[in-house]
């Protein structure tokens, strides 16, 4: 399934994929919204656009921050191989003693 942002080049892919951390090797349940480990909140650098697998990189991303934004924790990724920075929302089952952890590093 494929939505277009209104007024925007941005498309979303939902893709319910399971897949084992590769961090922390906990093994994650997809929601078609997944896109970090709950456990460690590491991510992969696989999408150019949300879903869409279109990056070539394959890097782990790593969590260096987060932000509040409209008082929902934001978590920010940096792929250790090419340097792409991403900000993805965290999730209800993301590990909170890892989210208050980034939050010391700002």
């Amino acid at each position: 399934m494929a939505q277009k942002k209104i007024g925007s080049a941005k498309k979303f892919t939902r893709v319910k994929e399971d897949f084992v951390c590769e961090k922390c090797s906990f093994k994650v349940t997809g929601t078609g919204y997944t896109n970090h480990c709950p456990k460690c909140l590491w991510s992969k650098h696989v999408d150019i656009n949300p879903g869409d697998r279109a990056a070539d990189c394959g890097g782990l991303m790593e969590p260096v921050g987060m932000e509040i934004k409209q008082g929902k924790y934001v978590i920010l990724h940096r792929c250790v191989k090419c340097g792409h920075e991403k900000a993805n929302k965290a999730e209800a089952r993301d590990d909170y003693a890892a989210i208050l952890k980034l939050s010391a590093r700002h």
